[in-house]
Order: C-alpha cells, then structure tokens, then sequence
C-alpha cells in the first residue's frame, strides 16, 4: 500500500524533525568546531598578526599573499568566517542544551516512592545492622539523624516496614549547563571586545596633552573621549646601563577638569573609562631651549660666554647690528647628531640661515671641505662670527599601548562560572537514599541502600559510614531513654 505525503496526519506532520535544528543539536558538530577552532588558534599562533605581519609578509610568494589576505589571515580573530565559527559553537551549544532539558528536568523533578524495595536488593551486610531499641524509637531517632544531612525528605509505612527517603545534589544535572552558560559568556565577551575595543598606540612627551590615539590596524586614530596629560617621566638604570623601572605620571582631565592623578609602570598599568593604558616604552626628543657660544672668528682663541635660548626667541648679536633666533631643533639631523637651525636677521639686508651641529669638529673630520660647499651648514655664514652648539635640552617622551575591551568582564565572568560547572559536573553528584525500619526476630532491622548519578565508588563509601553514624546514634538515643 503506498501512502502519499499529503495523506499524512496533522501529528505525523509535526514529528518530522527539523533538519537545521537536528544538524545544530548535534554533539558531533560540537567536536568538528571545537577541533576546527583549536586548528585555527594554533594558525593564529604561528602566523603574524596586524602590524607584526608586515615582515612576515615580504617572504610570501604573491599568490600565497593573496590567499592570505582574501582569507584575512593576518588578522584572523577579527576575521568574518572566525566569528561564523564562534556563532556557529554559541547556536550549537544553545539547542544542545534545549534539547536536553526537558529529560534533566523530568529526572531532577520527579521524586521515586519511599517504599521502593528494588534498591534494597543484595545490600552487603555493612548497610544493615540490628539493634534491640523499640522500633518507634528507631524511626524516631533515625529521622532526626537523616533530616540534618538530606533534603527532599519523605517517609512512608508500607507492608509492616518504615520507609525513609531523603536526596541532595538535584541542581548538580545543571553542571553541564554552567559550562555551556560560561562557554556562551565567554564568546559574547569576545565578541563584544572584538567589534567595540581597540588596540593602539601613543607616545606624549612631558608637559604634553593629547585626546586621542593611534591604532594598531592602521585605521588611524582612535578618539579617547578624555584628554591625558603627561606631567613628567623618569627613568632609572642598573649599573650596566639596563632601564630598571620607567615611570609616567599622568593626570586624566574631562573639560580640562582633574579626574585622576596616576603613575603608569611597566606590570602596572593605568585604567580610565574602560581603557586601560601599558607603559610600554620611552624616548628623547629635542626641548626647546639649547645651550651656545658666539665666537667672532673661527679661530678665535678667546673663549665665548654661554647663552641659553630658547626655540623661537629673538636676542641682539653682540657687536653687529643683528638679530639672531634658534629657528629649530633636531636631535639627529641628517644622521650627523644634534643640531640647531640659526636664523641671523640684520638691522639691513637678507637675514641668513644655516645649521649648527653639537659634533661641529667630528663632522668636518669625517667629511672636509663640508662646509665650503654648503653654506647651509657652516657655522660660520654669517661674517665674522661663528656659532658653536654646546647643548641642546632633551625632553623625555613616554610610550603607552592603549587597549580598551569592554568584554573582559564578561570573559573573565565566564571564566569562573566555567571552574564552577566543571566542579560541579565532576565532583559533585546527585544521590538518592532510602533507609528500611523493619521488625525482625531478634530486633529492628534497619536498611541503608541509595544511587548516585556519578562516583559508585563515593557512594559506597558514604553509605557504609551512615550506617555507621546511624547505629551509633540510635544506640546512645535508646541507651539515655
């Protein structure tokens, strides 16, 4: 006989499975993705990420950096098909668990008769043990005992015999869901740290202000929403020349109002409105004030008195009727060391321009007769005199990485519920007790049997020690009665 589809009740209909549910419910598809990420962690591992890939890059073969660049491969965590794997995990985990639950909530809500006589079949004799106490006294004494250590107490009379049953550990079937919950937190976490944090860079020198940062996946700068001030920067050095410790002292301002005084260190970074800043490195960069003489004459033998000046300021040439002022400053100019650009403007004429460096001698040794063919870099351009460069201020600047990731909380939340499920999934267990007052000849007679969802062997091991306690106790109650 054949029947067509369109025959097919309204109930068979509804119990035809869904196959996108069926393939997501699935424990294998779970262990594909698992073994997928893993792999693709370990690539993430080994190939270079964002900036630090760039070099990694030049060795590539042009068709081997194209598929590494169509696949995202230099920053794969960030990438659109990572996070389908990750969304993929987060749907799988969430069926697994609906389909699950209607039988972990039928086996931890459904309570089993006290008067079962199945678990106490082929108890070994250490679950039993007789005493002469009165069996009312017994009940009475075992009751008081039991209630302290089980919950869900029930009792019963049946067939001439007391039944007691008593659990603990329900809630640890849901073990296994703390562990999805910490899994599902954790990738939400991620995920929110990828789409909405950053990763930059920003170097401030001393006295500095600045609002915003440089990203690290050259997508320009990133604004901080705050300004951060780098009041001052010191370092300190072993004997063999080694940084010991460098520190910033930073002053965070909202509307140029004070919020927060703080000193970054290397290991103890600072963290403002979810951003958190890294003392990662340092510099020197020219100040603005430099030390110089002003001879008459090259060869003058006379020694020349230092002037300060400062970047910009104008002062008199003595003995000429002149101007002079430090147009700029460069801590290594033309890869020939410090050096200072003066600008010489007289009362008459054409003002005139040239460069002083700090190692005036050194240079003309390494390259004689420089100076005769750049008048831009001779000290002495400007008739009679000639300028000597003795010391130029050197500020400190101040290297920080810049992360803001506004799902570490969740992260590290997730992290902690995930110790807590696998504890609870593998040390702790769901146990059933049920307990046997029976009249016998001889005495009262009474039975310990119980079941445990995990740990046989914990489960043996703690019913013979309630036997234990049991007959003691009901011995001193019968015994002060």
């Amino acid at each position: 006989m054949n029947f067509r589809k369109d025959n097919m009740s309204p109930s068979e209909s509804h119990r035809k499975p869904n196959l996108v549910w069926h393939f997501f419910s699935s424990v294998r598809l779970t262990i594909v993705l698992l073994i997928i990420l893993a792999i693709v962690s370990i690539a993430g591992t080994l190939i270079p990420q964002r900036e630090e890939a760039l070099a990694f890059s030049q060795h590539l073969a042009p068709g081997t950096l194209k598929v590494f660049i169509t696949l995202d491969l230099f920053d794969l965590y960030h990438s659109l098909w990572f996070r389908l794997l990750i969304g993929m995990l987060a749907l799988n985990l969430i069926i697994c668990s609906i389909n699950r639950f209607p039988a972990i909530w039928k086996r931890i809500s459904t309570t089993p008769r006290p008067d079962r006589l199945k678990p106490f079949q082929d108890l070994p004799s250490e679950q039993c043990f007789v005493t002469i106490v009165p069996r009312e006294k017994v009940i009475t004494s075992v009751e008081q005992h039991f209630r302290k250590r089980y919950k869900y107490f029930q009792s019963r009379e049946s067939d001439g015999s007391y039944f007691i049953y008593g659990e603990r550990g329900r809630l640890t079937h849901f073990g296994f869901y703390l562990i999805h919950l910490s899994i599902l937190i954790i990738i939400i976490g991620a995920i929110l740290g990828s789409i909405f944090g950053f990763e930059a860079f920003v170097n401030i020198q001393e006295g500095e202000t600045i609002n915003s940062a440089t990203r690290t996946d050259s997508r320009g700068p990133v604004p901080l929403g705050f300004d951060v001030r780098c009041d001052s920067f010191s370092v300190h050095f072993y004997k063999n020349g080694t940084p010991k410790e460098y520190r910033s002292k930073l002053t965070f301002l909202e509307n140029g109002k004070v919020i927060l005084n703080a000193n970054a260190l290397v290991n103890h970074p600072v963290r403002f409105r979810g951003i958190t800043f890294y003392q990662a490195s340092y510099g020197s960069v020219a100040g603005n004030r430099v030390t110089l003489k002003i001879r008459k004459s090259a060869t003058d033998p006379k020694t020349a008195p230092l002037l300060k000046m400062q970047l910009g300021e104008s002062s008199p040439l003595p003995g000429a009727k002149a101007h002079f002022k430090v147009d700029e400053i460069r801590n290594n100019f033309m890869n020939m060391g410090p050096a200072v650009l003066i600008r010489v403007q007289p009362d008459q004429g054409e003002p005139t321009s040239f460069w002083i460096f700090r190692d005036q001698e050194d240079i003309q040794r390494r390259f004689p007769g420089l100076e005769k063919r750049f008048r831009k870099l001779n000290p002495s351009a400007f008739k009679p005199f000639t300028f000597v460069l003795d010391h130029i201020e050197t500020r400190y600047y101040t290297g920080l990485q810049v992360n803001k990731d506004p799902g570490v909380f969740l992260v590290w939340t997730g992290c902690f519920l995930m110790v807590a499920g696998f504890f609870v999934a593998f040390f702790m267990s769901h146990r059933r007790i049920w307990i046997r007052i029976s009249m016998e000849k001889g005495g009262t007679t009474v039975s310990i049997a119980g079941h445990s969802s995990k740990n046989p062997v914990g489960l043996q091991r703690e019913l013979t020690q309630l036997t234990r306690s049991l007959e003691e106790h009901v011995s001193r109650k019968g015994l002060k009665a």
